[in-house]
């Protein structure tokens, strides 16, 4: 387990990496923020900050186990939040998520980690770019995180935006290897995007609890900072929800365009077929053991094959005018 701390008085960074075992010893100063970080945490952690901090059992049994649902709970001594981070494969779009468990309280915010793929680093940078605001405690603290993890929806859903508009582009292209590339990153994208909607769409009713007045988590100066926040869920929501209906309006235009060249191929075929069967049907004609016009003579001949490159011709020109062919 690895651990990030930091204290703040009176909006001003006081001290950072210190054990964690010395929070007791500062969280009790009505003018202190404290942050503590905990990266894949061992019951004896929880146990610990369980206890150091009154946290909820149901909350801490929350944070131990995975694959919560993005929320906010509100207890009498603190709030647990749970969300997730998304970021892209560069490669192939898949979408990989990151849980996070948040525990706020009066002055502390907890943040546990499960693994180290969500980068703490950058939500500490943004901390100290907007340190001006750190005057209003654990408010600017958990608007910093959240912050980020919205701006990291953004950059997932352009990301998806524009690897749509590379498949809308593949949609007309000849080739079997271009109808199997719509398929194949369409069907990953449609999944990508279920996955990005799950996770966007509860992060509204998240933001927006931590916007009641009631919680007396957000300071009536951070209000319009944690309305910035939420409108820009909301943008990602809905950009969200127009892209899975395009990707499903790619997929019905390419089963389309599948059919439309289904029947241009049968149309071909059958076209072949008509001109083949003209000298197939004369020459089975002349083939029979019986007498006819023109039969073991040279006019006979001359006559049937005569009749095979004529019919043949004229069906040719009639079905490359109608564009069969």
């Amino acid at each position: 387990m690895t651990t990030r701390t930091r204290l703040y008085r009176n909006g001003e960074l006081a001290m950072e990496d210190f054990p964690a075992q010395d929070i007791s010893e500062y969280i009790s100063e009505p003018e202190a923020a404290v942050w503590l970080d905990l990266c894949a945490p061992t019951p004896a952690d929880f146990a610990m900050i369980s206890e150091e901090f009154g946290l909820h059992e149901l909350a801490v049994e929350d944070a131990r186990h995975e694959h919560q649902r993005p929320k906010l709970d509100r207890y009498r001594t603190h709030a647990f939040l749970s969300a997730y981070a998304v970021c892209t494969n560069p490669d192939t779009g898949h979408l990989s998520t990151t849980e996070l468990s948040v525990f706020v309280t009066d002055n502390a915010l907890i943040t546990i980690r499960l693994d180290e793929r969500f980068d703490i680093e950058e939500v500490v940078e943004r901390w100290d770019n907007s340190a001006d605001l750190a005057k209003h405690g654990v408010g600017y603290l958990l608007h910093g995180l959240l912050d980020h993890i919205v701006d990291g929806y953004f950059t997932a859903v352009q990301d998806l935006d524009d690897r749509i508009e590379t498949v809308e582009d593949l949609l007309f292209e000849e080739g079997r290897q271009q109808i199997d590339t719509v398929q194949r990153t369409s069907y990953q994208l449609r999944k990508s995007l279920s996955r990005l909607r799950r996770v966007v769409l509860p992060m509204r009713e998240v933001v927006n609890s931590l916007l009641r007045r009631d919680l007396h988590i957000v300071a009536d100066p951070l209000l319009p900072y944690y309305q910035d926040v939420y409108d820009h869920v909301l943008r990602a929501g809905e950009w969200t929800e127009s892209l899975r209906d395009m990707i499903a309006s790619i997929m019905e235009t390419n089963l389309t365009v599948q059919g439309n060249r289904m029947n241009l191929i049968m149309k071909k075929v059958t076209s072949w077929a008509s001109i083949i069967a003209v000298p197939t049907a004369i020459t089975g004609f002349y083939g029979q053991n019986v007498p006819y016009p023109g039969f073991s003579t040279h006019t006979g001949f001359i006559t049937s094959t005569a009749a095979i490159i004529i019919l043949s011709v004229v069906l040719y020109a009639a079905f490359k005018r109608k564009d069969w062919i």
